[in-house]
């Protein structure tokens, strides 16, 4: 774009109160370390599938298999215990049909737009030993199985996630007999909401959109409470982002840890943080992505008042607006500084109050000198804060220096990935006029004008 010349900054700007900040570093997530999770990719499909139509028998095998997950999502969805029950094997575990039945209750308050099981393509696993002598069937298969499931209005399409499945043949029948996670060669069955008791469900219209928010009854103030702020919220994102987004959301409010670690990943226990925003992996070129949740921590509740509330939701939601357009990867400086400044740009605070530690940096040592870098993001503590500080700093200065359009130009630039030196100075050279070193020193002299 041609050369914007600087305009001169105002006193007060538009960012976040000084408490939002401890509840924005609860809640930030960089979305793209999430994604790979969220949706485990599948081998090539086409040496499974010719290798299946040369053989006969496996052919039977995966029909009669497949015919069977049809049956047991038929009845799942269906509210049908005694239809679930023909479906299980002799040697299931009890708890498996009960758990199976509890599900069917919790899902009937559940809008779905879609539940099924399938077959994936993944390479076969073996079955436990003890497990299949156990058994002394006909024949039995650890199935590469997927639950497929999107929600009504929030879902632009479905989602699939893991199923550690072992069935049995008993003469020409197929039957159930465990779906417990087996680590010992790496296979996982994902849980959902409706797997950690009764859900409390809550439609929102947000522009000509659906919505949705669940959780369970012990956060039903917090849920209700996101349920009225949603529209808003999607609103104040699409301002900033523009309409090329689904402009709806499913919002997940979790109960437990363990419910927590189940929709966003292991490596988030939900002690520290407050809310992450996860997706399927994103296809190249897609201009959507299916499996989108904002999910917040059981800590949520307790840890965010309402104007943090306010913040990390849109903070969150402008993850899921920009996720297509966001490549893995790409600097975290831009990806969150980005989001926090939606996240806030109602508000109206001076600097030294929307940023203190990079405040008090910039009294004792001057205005900053370099963008935060990746690491920085992930150190935790006082580091991990002040990143989050400068990489707001960087979006705000950017907004009020030239405009939002700018901004928003500027990160779908550089969300397409790693970016090097040479590449960010071309990039930012084409969005705002300036050199890597001339936009950072011009930054930094906005950020210590700001404390003026």
């Amino acid at each position: 774009m041609p050369d914007v010349p600087p305009r001169q900054p105002r006193r007060r700007i538009r960012t976040w109160e000084a408490a939002a900040l401890g509840g924005l570093l609860l809640a930030v997530v960089a979305v793209g370390a999430l994604t790979a999770r969220s949706q485990p990719a599948e081998p090539d499909r086409r040496g499974s599938d010719s290798a299946t139509s040369a053989n006969p028998y496996e052919q039977a095998r995966r029909a009669g298999v497949q015919d069977l997950l049809n049956r047991w999502a038929g009845a799942v969805r269906g509210g049908d215990p005694a239809a679930l029950a023909a479906l299980f094997d002799r040697s299931a575990a009890p708890e498996f049909l009960a758990s199976e039945i509890r599900r069917s209750e919790h899902l009937a308050a559940v809008p779905l737009a879609d539940w099924g099981y399938e077959i994936g393509s993944d390479p076969e696993t073996p079955v436990p030993t003890d497990l299949a002598e156990q058994l002394d069937a006909t024949d039995v298969w650890a199935v590469p199985a997927y639950l497929r499931y999107a929600i009504e209005g929030a879902d632009a399409g479905s989602t699939r996630k893991p199923v550690s499945l072992i069935v049995a043949r008993r003469g020409e029948n197929w039957t159930l007999v465990s779906d417990r996670s087996l680590p010992e060669y790496g296979r996982h069955t994902w849980r959902g909401p409706w797997d950690f008791g009764s859900v409390v469900v809550r439609e929102v219209e947000t522009g000509s959109r659906s919505s949705v928010v669940l959780g369970h009854s012990d956060q039903e103030e917090l849920i209700d409470a996101i349920a009225a702020d949603l529209a808003d919220a999607v609103s104040s994102v699409t301002e900033l982002w523009g309409p090329e987004w689904s402009q709806r959301a499913l919002v997940v409010v979790s109960s437990s840890q363990e419910e927590f670690m189940e929709q966003v990943g292991a490596d988030h226990s939900g002690s520290d943080i407050a809310a992450v925003a996860v997706s399927d992996v994103v296809e190249p070129g897609a201009d959507s992505a299916t499996g989108q949740r904002v999910v917040f921590s059981p800590a949520a509740s307790e840890r965010l008042d309402e104007d943090t509330r306010h913040s990390v939701l849109r903070h969150e939601l402008t993850h899921v607006a920009a996720r297509a357009a966001t490549t893995d990867g790409s600097p975290m400086w831009m990806l969150e500084g980005f989001a926090d400044y939606a996240g806030h740009r109602d508000a109206d605070a001076p600097v030294g109050r929307a940023a203190p530690i990079l405040a008090a940096a910039v009294v004792a040592h001057g205005p900053p000198t370099r963008l935060p870098v990746d690491a920085d993001f992930t150190a935790g503590g006082e580091r991990a804060q002040a990143a989050y500080e400068l990489a707001w700093s960087v979006s705000a200065y950017v907004a009020d220096r030239f405009d939002e359009p700018t901004l928003r130009e500027l990160y779908v630039d550089l969300a397409t990935g790693p970016v090097d030196s040479h590449e960010l100075d071309v990039k930012l050279h084409e969005a705002v006029g300036l050199s890597a070193s001339e936009f950072v020193t011009d930054w930094g002299r906005w950020v210590a004008e700001g404390l003026d």
